[in-house]
């Protein structure tokens, strides 16, 4: 579908996006001259995330993420729990790279999982290559001068029979094998490696998706060139929270992604980050959009979406600041009751993986901190964390 990118005008919502811009920037500024920065961010990812599934209509607990992310699981993992994994590790992958890498081809292309078959082929060209240039032949004899290093050459065998077979399973023509370097074509270009958006999809890459759970006619990589050739955009004089508004909602209209349609609202948090907006941290969107019925956020009307965006980030925001009182506040009294503590004491590590993790387990602590779990139960009590669980085992702690 073609997206109408015209309008609209900033004085339609104005009283909205002028609250939203206000808390937006307040939480922003705030963030950047707090001590509790580090745990702020880290805890919003797995907020953000949690809310992310529930928009989606699924239940995910955080502490289930929290054990899971840890690899500390109390039991099999479900299908939900690792999409709401998946949206954790892709925060964390976007707030560790430059602020407008999300919105570029190359970002892009990574978080949607668009690896170039060109590089593929490279890869595997290479490979190949270390193969033949083994000792062996008459051209190949290594100088009597020159030590050989039988382990390299061991693994440079196995990892060329793997990267045949590769192919083989994916269905590719066996790379020839040359016979002399005249016979050797130049490799590839990687220029372009990620032009994959923007054309159209071939045949094999449209057999290798299953018809019975993807439509096989949904052209993902032209959707998003045409998202990307206007929402990965600046879009010039606009405010900062209309351009991300803009840009999450053409993502809902125009659907790139048959899967992993959460992706839309983490690139338009990066907007607010790409425009200096949101310059210490990754806008925890999805905790405000939860906040906003369903029926406005997926309205035909394109003005009450757009309200419903604008009330979503100013209710994030304003959650936000309240987070970040919160944790300032529960830093000075556990603080507290270090005084008289000798050197080598581990509850400041302690603190610093509370205000981290939403909830923590004695499992958990003993693994970060190195003790035993008994210590870490110790510690736990030292601090007089509140237990969230209510259950006898497995129970977890955290601060209110």
């Amino acid at each position: 579908m073609v997206y109408d990118w015209s309008g609209p005008s900033p004085s339609e919502f104005i009283g909205l996006l002028v609250r939203a811009e206000d808390f937006v920037a307040r939480l922003d500024e705030r963030l950047r001259k707090s001590q509790a920065a580090v745990g702020f961010v880290e805890r919003a990812h797995f907020h953000d995330a949690v809310a992310a599934l529930w928009i989606e209509g699924e239940l995910v607990h955080i502490e289930d993420l929290v054990l899971h992310d840890a690899m500390m699981d109390v039991r099999t993992p479900t299908h939900e729990l690792t999409r709401a994994h998946a949206v954790l590790r892709t925060r964390r992958r976007i707030f560790s790279q430059a602020s407008d890498w999300a919105l570029s081809r190359a970002g892009l292309s990574a978080l949607v999982g668009r690896e170039s078959a060109t590089r593929q082929d490279q890869e595997a060209l290479a490979v190949e290559r270390s193969a033949d240039a083994q000792p062996g032949g008459e051209n190949d004899a290594p100088d009597d001068d020159e030590p050989v290093d039988e382990l390299a050459l061991q693994l440079a065998e196995i990892d060329a029979v793997l990267a045949r077979s590769q192919r083989l399973l994916d269905g590719k023509p066996a790379a020839r094998q040359p016979k002399n370097d005249a016979d050797v074509e130049p490799a590839p270009s990687n220029e372009g490696a990620v032009g994959s958006i923007g054309q159209p999809a071939t045949n094999a890459a449209r057999s290798e998706r299953n018809a019975l759970v993807m439509d096989e006619d949904w052209d993902e990589e032209q959707r998003l060139a045409q998202w990307l050739e206007m929402g990965g955009q600046p879009h010039g004089d606009a405010p900062p929270l209309l351009a991300a508004a803009l840009a999450w909602d053409a993502w809902e209209q125009i659907e790139p992604l048959q899967r992993q349609a959460w992706l839309g609202n983490l690139l338009a948090a990066s907007t607010l980050r790409r425009d200096g907006k949101t310059a210490s941290h990754l806008f925890a969107l999805n905790t405000g959009l939860r906040t906003v019925a369903r029926d406005r956020r997926r309205a035909r009307d394109r003005h009450t979406r757009l309200a419903a965006f604008l009330e979503g980030a100013a209710a994030a925001a304003e959650a936000g600041l309240k987070e970040l009182d919160r944790l300032a506040m529960a830093r000075v009294q556990m603080e507290r009751r270090l005084r008289n503590r000798r050197s080598n004491s581990s509850l400041p590590a302690l603190i610093e993986l509370v205000l981290a993790r939403p909830m923590v387990s004695t499992g958990l602590v003993a693994k970060e901190l190195g003790v035993t779990q008994r210590a870490a139960l110790g510690l736990i009590g030292e601090l007089d964390l509140r237990e969230m669980t209510g259950r006898g085992r497995f129970r977890a702690w955290g601060i209110v």
